[in-house]
Formats: structure tokens, sequence, C-alpha cells
């Protein structure tokens, strides 16, 4: 049994990378893992000061929801982020939660595998690559860490569009129950 915890970072909606995460989670506890999605949606998350005093105490002087999270994240052993694309990259609100992450760095963290959830209007892995750089590029400051691997739902644009993709919500079911 796997401690696993998916952060949607969508704010709309019925969005399709929250319906996707949904999916994902009910496939992980299907397979016998403690699983939890936590959604960004109604969340305090600021802006990262960039003060490094979370370097020193292992927390960030800033007070809002990022505390919480950060322990989640912490303490699981698979992370993944579900993300919208916008202009080919991870969307603003799970950038600004990367950067709020960065008391992780000096820690003991249990995570080893991270992977991607993405929903975008184009199709296609290149439109993607640019957000896998973004979330590698966060994961080699963490050298236990490693990118496991990228859910890419394609092809979608309007809310709850997904909802209407059979396809797209099983193989969002798989993908959770093989984390």
């Amino acid at each position: 049994m796997k401690n696993i915890i998916i952060i949607s970072s969508s704010l709309r909606n019925k969005s399709n990378s929250e319906l996707l995460a949904e999916q994902a989670l009910k496939g992980a506890l299907s397979a016998g893992n403690n699983a939890e999605l936590v959604t960004l949606k109604d969340k305090e998350i600021r802006f990262c000061k960039g003060c490094l005093a979370c370097q020193k105490t292992m927390k960030c002087v800033i007070r809002d929801d990022v505390s919480g999270i950060l322990e989640k994240v912490r303490a699981a052993d698979t992370v993944v982020f579900a993300t919208p694309i916008y202009y080919y990259e991870l969307s603003g609100q799970l950038k600004t939660l990367l950067d709020r992450l960065n008391p992780l760095y000096p820690q003991e963290y249990r995570f080893r595998d991270v992977y991607l959830m993405t929903t975008s209007a184009e199709e296609g892995n290149e439109v993607v690559e640019t957000a896998v750089g973004g979330l590698k590029g966060w994961i080699a400051c963490f050298e236990k860490a490693r990118f496991a691997g990228v859910f890419n739902g394609g092809g979608v644009n309007d809310a709850n569009e997904v909802g209407r993709r059979e396809d797209m919500l099983e193989a969002a079911y798989t993908f959770g129950k093989a984390l």
C-alpha cells in the first residue's frame, strides 16, 4: 500500500484536469492504496518571497494554506500533479505551489515517484513537453525523487468535456490503479 497524493491545480468548476484526477484517485483507492485528492481551488496560496528563510527553519514565513499541502506532499510515497496546460506550460497555480514547496528541500521526504496529469485543447505529446520540463526542474532538486511519467489528456477544452469522454475517464482510472 502506498500513500498517494493527487493535487489538482485547476480553479475552474468541473475542470477537465480535476475530473481526470478524481478518476485517478478512484483507481488508486481500488488498488488498495491510501490516496487523497487535494484541490487548490478555494485555497489561499501566496507567491514565494524568495527570502530562503525556509532553508534554515524548514517552514515558510508566509501563513496560508500551503503548509498543510506541504506536509501531505512530504508524507506521500507518490505525488501526482494535475494541471490544465496553459500556453504549453503548467498552470500558474501549480507553479506557485511548486515554488512554495521550497521548505521540503532541506527536509526528509518520502516521495519517490512524481507524475504529471494534464489536459489541453490540443492533442499530442509535444503540447506537454514544456510543462514536463518545468516539473522535472522541480524534481531535480530532490535527489531521491524521479519523474515517473505523464498522463496526457489532450483534445478537451470546454468545462466538463472529459465527463463525456468515457475512454479518457477509463484511462485515468487505469493510470491511478497503476500508481
